[in-house]
């Protein structure tokens, strides 16, 4: 099985996609997973394609009123599907939409993926309605086909544990797990500081052990390649800052080429 790593162009708004592509071609990623508004994507997976990079893109729904959410949700991902990426992840629906909403969104996104012949794949996110691990398990039994993008960082910090007492349905959402976003949390933020330092030892630990068994299921199925983004984020937010200077503890750029780097060595 081959694998393919993914920079995020979030941290990197500075620099156009051509000069993205430059840059994150040179550090050894196969591709870019970009947040690109929709008038942007074709021209963005250009810009990939023209240094030998392949592209995700990601789609939101937006607003908090449902129906203008849902109307947009299938013109965004109608229009991004269009820009033939490798596939979309999608960012879908909100913690505080009922659970019939959000199975609307599920099944519009189903719609576009059988019309466009690309695929769509729900991150695991707060704020979505994949926002914790307890409240996924219902639209499993919904949707037997639904495919996740798993940032286990977020559960990590919703619960304030590392899931250890919800083994069962961590395993459920392991095997509908088809990109890997290769971020670390930990019980009281979702992004620790440095996952180099050793202080982070532990919470390291815990999110190898998901993404190797994610690994070894697909090994299993014959999976001809699978996907990883280091996505560590940018500061201020993501990334710890000093206080009054506002500087970041550490680079995120170095930190996610790092992630890259261990993971590529390990899966080799």
């Amino acid at each position: 099985m081959k694998f393919a790593f993914f920079c995020p162009k979030w941290g990197l708004e500075d620099l156009s996609y051509e000069a993205a592509a430059v840059r994150v071609k040179a550090a050894g990623y196969d591709g870019m997973e970009i947040a690109a508004p929709v008038a942007e994507a074709a021209q963005a997976i250009a810009a990939m394609k023209a240094h030998g990079l392949q592209t995700i893109l990601m789609a939101f729904g937006g607003s908090a009123k449902f129906d203008e959410h849902k109307t947009q949700f299938r013109k965004d991902l109608e229009a991004l599907a269009a820009a033939k990426p490798l596939f979309i992840n999608t960012h879908t629906g909100k913690d505080f939409f009922t659970f019939e909403q959000n199975c609307q969104l599920i099944q519009v996104a189903a719609e576009v993926q059988k019309a466009t012949g690309i695929n769509i794949l729900h991150e695991t996110h707060r704020g979505r309605f994949t926002y914790s691990l307890p409240a996924i398990d219902h639209y499993f039994v919904t949707f037997p086909e639904l495919r996740l993008t798993g940032d286990f960082s977020h559960w990590v910090n919703v619960s304030e544990s590392y899931l250890g007492d919800q083994a069962d349905s961590m395993a459920r959402a392991m095997a509908r797990t088809d990109h890997i976003h290769s971020r670390v949390g930990h019980p009281e933020g979702p992004q620790v500081n440095d996952p180099r330092a050793p202080e982070w030892e532990g919470a390291v630990k815990a999110h190898l052990a998901w993404w190797d068994k994610i690994v070894e299921i697909h090994r299993k199925k014959g999976t001809p390649m699978l996907t990883i983004t280091s996505e560590f984020g940018p500061a201020p937010g993501y990334l710890p800052t000093l206080p009054y200077s506002n500087l970041p503890v550490a680079s995120q750029w170095d930190i996610n080429v790092y992630m890259m780097q261990l993971l590529r060595k390990r899966y080799a």
